[in-house]
């Protein structure tokens, strides 16, 4: 199969341009606001892979990740270059030590003035229904501005927030000791991301069935973003060109 563009990857998996990356988006939002809705109090309290995070607190940041765009919806970017969703995730200021200090104590503090467990995923209910048909209606040149500065293609950060969802839809499943609920669209629009640049048959030799397989798709997402618990093979995806993001 040989090397193949994001673009080209992505089409091929049936997700193409803002409307599938919003459709992605959309089945992955319904996914975590059902688990997020029905939380008990136990659960909220237990430990992530994310410390000093416990699952309340990684909720309120993976749903403020989602509602975010609401703000950016205002202004659009100024004209010239734009970062593109593998840009967004460069290994510069925006994952400093005082911005990921903000970052952790923004989420602890949401977590903490929650009226209960379910709080997240009824916010995310609600905030959704009103920022979706908002998407939807959005021009195919529409940009925006993130928090960190980065003007982009409100269709690339879309796929940032696939991305956000996703990973730490994974963190929330582990901690809560259940089956990840990622969907096939979601998963498909970060296989893109990380994988749409990469020489298909070398990723096939690291993790057979990567690009087409779920459960195969999930372990090689878990291993590229520092969920599989091991480094192993590192080495042999970054020769095979797949993206390695940094994540704060």
């Amino acid at each position: 199969m040989g090397r193949v563009s994001l673009s080209l990857w992505v089409r091929g998996v049936g997700v193409s341009g803002r409307v599938g990356v919003l459709g992605a988006l959309a089945a992955e939002v319904a996914a975590l606001e059902g688990v997020l809705s029905g939380l008990s109090e136990a659960e909220a309290g237990l430990a992530t892979r994310c410390a000093p995070w416990d699952v309340a607190a990684l909720a309120a940041h993976t749903v403020g990740a989602v509602v975010r765009v609401e703000g950016m919806l205002v202004t659009e970017a100024p004209e010239g270059a734009l970062v593109s969703a593998a840009g967004y995730y460069s290994p510069d200021a925006r994952f400093s030590v005082e911005v990921n200090r903000e970052r952790v104590d923004s989420a602890v503090e949401a977590a903490a003035r929650r009226a209960d467990a379910g709080e997240p995923g009824r916010v995310l209910r609600e905030r959704w229904a009103v920022l979706e048909p908002v998407l939807r209606g959005a021009s195919a040149g529409r940009t925006v501005v993130t928090r960190h500065g980065d003007p982009m293609l409100l269709s690339e950060f879309l796929v940032t927030r696939v991305v956000e969802v996703v990973v730490h839809g994974l963190d929330l499943a582990d901690a809560l000791g259940r089956e990840p609920w990622t969907t096939g669209r979601g998963l498909d629009v970060v296989r893109g991301l990380l994988f749409g640049s990469a020489d298909a048959e070398a990723l096939e030799g690291v993790f057979p069935g990567a690009l087409s397989e779920r459960g195969a798709g999930l372990a090689a997402v878990r291993a590229v973003t520092g969920r599989a618990g091991s480094g192993g093979g590192r080495v042999a995806l970054e020769e095979a060109g797949v993206r390695f993001l940094a994540l704060g």
